[in-house]
């Protein structure tokens, strides 16, 4: 009679090669997974620490030009963006138009103009100087062109004038054929130049 033999149980789901595998992967991915709720953990926290550092300051001066520009543009409020791009890009057209900016500056704070009009012909009175500093203010911010460079194009002021009649160059804001419609009439200007006269100077197109 044959003795019976005891043979231990194998799992054959576990001892199989691609069982090895699998339990191989499964504990590569319990380890990723947890590398990656530490990394989130350390990424939130320098967020934390990044959202409790102090915003970075505005610039006194920029604020003061922004000021001036509300005052000779005769608007509540101008686009912020815009003015720090042309505030930087005046400053370079000469050495000394920081200095004329900030006297300018001084003499809008020590007045009171109920027009950009009056503020205008008070600065050029006070100093000849301060025309050529007012007409690169506002070809700035109605041209979007400081110191000869094209600082904003759409958002330039002259469009904003003109957007119930006439479209930028290269922006098509109607349907199609709208310009074969007649454009709403214009009120013709009224008001009188505040400073005075310039030389014209014609610009290519």
């Amino acid at each position: 009679m044959t003795k019976d033999r005891h043979c231990p149980l194998v799992d054959l789901h576990v001892s199989s090669p691609n069982a090895m595998r699998l339990n191989r992967l499964m504990r590569m991915s319990r380890r990723d997974t947890l590398m990656t709720g530490m990394a989130g953990m350390g990424v939130l926290a320098a967020g934390n620490v990044v959202a409790a550092e102090p915003a970075t300051s505005v610039d006194p001066e920029l604020e003061r030009f922004m000021k001036v520009s509300t005052r000779l543009t005769d608007r509540p409020s101008l686009d912020p963006r815009i003015g720090k791009a042309l505030y930087e890009r005046i400053l370079q057209s000469g050495p000394e138009r920081k200095a004329q900016l900030s006297k300018l500056a001084d003499l809008l704070d020590g007045g009171t103009y109920e027009s950009a009009s009056a503020f205008a012909k008070a600065a050029e009175q006070t100093d000849p100087a301060f025309k050529d500093v007012i007409h690169d203010l506002m070809t700035g911010w109605y041209r979007g062109v400081a110191d000869g460079k094209v600082v904003v194009y759409r958002s330039a002021l002259m469009f904003d004038i003109t957007k119930d009649a006439i479209y930028p160059k290269t922006y098509a804001a109607g349907g199609p054929f709208y310009w074969t419609t007649q454009p709403p009439e214009v009120d013709k200007p009224t008001g009188a130049p505040a400073l005075s006269p310039s030389k014209f100077d014609v610009e290519p197109t």
